[in-house]
């Protein structure tokens, strides 16, 4: 059924789910009622009627919509299948030692009710949506639909067609990321989670395991109105007696009451709740074993995150570390200008020194030999504003009394700086001591690793047009289509720099290929790219370096063969993607609630631009 024609029942709906919370209120005379038996994964009640919510022009959504996200769920089911019968046939571990170890397949185990829960779609209220709707294997763990990376940047949630505001980030090798800190004698941040580092790892000091406890009760995505639901949902979930022998017996044994059900199956944001954050009442000790249950949700999926199984160092490039594989002529000159005249090795650290004078060549043998291709920082690239990401057009109430983005286009994304403020769209920082840090980080995110930019389902081998390909997006705002494009705008973005938005260039260029319109943030502009002066063959040849660092050479990558999709073909990687550039709006002022939060950032966002000095 198309989303156009659930559109007249969504108000109904939103209604009937705020009158079957009151129907099912229990008053606190009867919390000490024991839970119900939990009903067998087959036989679970159907979620009610989808509420539909659409306030995009034309264009915005893609046409196949519908159909994609009913495929990647089925993709999604045959995995959680897949990883079911993994635990049932795994041999039990040992409870022994002193501290007590799950002596033998205790880290397997883990790992797998990670996979487990990563790949569960009844962890939503709608049972549409799992964490792997926007991060599957064959995609690197990131976008897994073409058109939507095509177009509307974030993906839907839970509700369609909430969305987000950034890209799906790649979460492999996000584990290795260590919790967020400021260093004081650089004046920089290392660490944390998320585009904006906003998963910074200060509780269960691994920012990987928090970043997997956001989008479980993030409205845009997988939208559960309290924490205390992924605990209610991972009590009725087929895979419960695996989480309970990882994680101790009873460790899931929580008197919810009645309402439970219907409070968890609303999503979050709606009006019903009247802004309350922890609607399922619950007495402090379950509270607080749901809490618990959350927290080992998270580490589950961390393990999971840090197996081989995601983060396997089994690229062409590991292979040629070890003396396994030799590099082309093209791949082996792309690794040469990564660490030198590309200047990518300075933020995407390889072990290796970065050789920036003219004839300098490094003769050393690597640092490391598994490097991350991270410095773990952050940084402003100066991408220019997208007008095609969803999020903008968020302005009016869903049909639960919702609204996502009331700024419309005066929201402007300053990353990292937003978070220090505990600002609009971001999370609450923990550290008050970061906040005067802001006006200096304005704009930055963070340095994503490199191993994997170039996964693609093993039908269609390449990013890259004219293919066959898949199509991603990349940085924080799905700006760049290929990585032709991502190197080209490292390379030449001063050098073909306009002060005009996107969709707005001069008659006779081209966006992307000979025009780069003004940074959404021009404020802490990273300098030490923008004009680097690489000809076209050089471009083409760190493109081929990068392909060197997709996992899968020396051993199968889990799951990559499952995208049951349809590879894309013709055009060209230069300007991949531009056919669905669209001209941004005249832009109002940066909205008050972004830019007019203490510390106030350095200059006028929308102000003049300053260009980078170059030799």
């Amino acid at each position: 059924m198309h989303r156009r024609q659930w559109a007249a029942g969504a108000a109904a709906s939103a209604l009937l789910l705020g009158a079957l919370i009151l129907t099912h209120t229990v008053d606190a005379k009867k919390r000490d009622q024991p839970p119900g038996k939990h009903q067998p994964p087959g036989k679970k009640k159907p979620p009610p009627p989808a509420a539909i919510y659409d306030p995009y022009p034309p264009g915005i959504l893609p046409a196949d919509i519908d159909a994609e996200l009913a495929r990647v769920l089925r993709e999604i089911d045959g995995i959680e299948q897949e990883t079911l019968a993994q635990l049932r046939a795994l041999p039990p571990p040992v409870l022994t030692g002193q501290p007590p170890t799950l002596q033998g397949t205790g880290q397997r185990l883990i790992q797998l009710l990670g996979k487990a829960m990563n790949f569960d779609k009844n962890m939503s209220p709608n049972r549409n949506q799992a964490c792997s709707s926007c991060h599957m294997p064959y995609a690197g763990f990131s976008g897994p639909i073409p058109s939507v990376n095509l177009t509307m940047v974030a993906y839907p949630g839970t509700v369609h067609f909430r969305a987000g505001k950034r890209t799906a980030q790649r979460y492999t090798y996000s584990p290795y990321f260590p919790v967020l800190h400021f260093n004081a004698t650089q004046g920089l941040f290392f660490g944390g989670n998320f585009w904006d580092s906003r998963a910074t790892g200060y509780i269960l000091q691994q920012p990987d395991a928090e970043q997997a406890q956001h989008p479980p009760v993030d409205t845009q995505e997988m939208g559960n109105p309290d924490t205390a639901c992924i605990a209610f949902k991972l009590s009725q979930a087929e895979y419960r007696p695996f989480f309970e022998q990882a994680w101790g017996p009873g460790s899931l044994d929580i008197k919810f009451l009645p309402d439970t059900e219907a409070i968890c199956a609303t999503p979050g944001g709606a009006a019903v709740f009247g802004g309350n954050v922890t609607p399922v009442r619950l007495k402090p000790e379950d509270r607080l074993k749901a809490n618990e249950a959350f927290n080992h949700w998270g580490q589950s999926i961390d393990a999971y995150e840090g197996s081989l199984d995601l983060s396997a160092f089994s690229s062409k490039f590991d292979a040629f570390l070890a003396g396994n594989a030799t590099l082309t002529a093209d791949e082996m000159a792309g690794y040469q200008l990564f660490d030198g005249k590309g200047n990518c090795n300075s933020c995407h650290v390889d072990g290796r020194g970065t050789t920036l004078s003219p004839g300098q060549t490094d003769t050393s043998n690597a640092a490391t030999v598994n490097p991350v291709f991270t410095c773990f920082g952050s940084a402003n690239e100066g991408l220019p504003l997208n007008p095609r990401n969803a999020f903008y057009y968020q302005t009016t109430p869903d049909p639960f009394g919702f609204t996502a983005n009331p700024l419309g286009f005066g929201y402007r994304d300053l990353g990292l700086g937003t978070f220090l403020r505990s600002g609009f769209g971001s999370a609450p920082n923990p550290n008050s001591t970061w906040t005067s840090q802001a006006p200096s980080v304005d704009g930055q995110f963070q340095v994503s690793t490199a191993r994997n930019v170039a996964m693609t389902p093993t039908q269609c081998p390449t990013t890259e047009a004219p293919g066959p390909y898949f199509q991603k997006e990349l940085f924080h705002n799905g700006y760049i289509k290929s990585l032709k494009q991502l190197v080209h705008f490292y390379n030449t973005r001063d050098l073909y720099s306009f002060d005009v938005t996107s969709g707005h260039c001069p008659p006779g260029t081209t966006e992307k290929v000979d025009c780069w319109p003004r940074p959404e943030v021009p404020q802490n502009l990273d300098c030490t790219t923008g004009d680097l002066g690489l000809t076209d063959q050089e471009e083409n040849q760190i493109v081929a370096f990068l392909q060197t660092l997709t996992d899968g050479f020396t051993t199968p990558y889990p799951d990559r063969d499952t995208f049951t999709g349809t590879c894309m073909t013709g055009g060209s990687a230069a300007t991949q993607g531009n056919e669905l550039l669209i001209p941004t709006p005249p832009l109002p002022p940066c909205a008050p609630q972004v830019c007019g939060v203490p510390p106030l950032p350095s200059a006028n966002v929308d102000g003049p631009l300053i260009p980078c000095p170059h030799s």
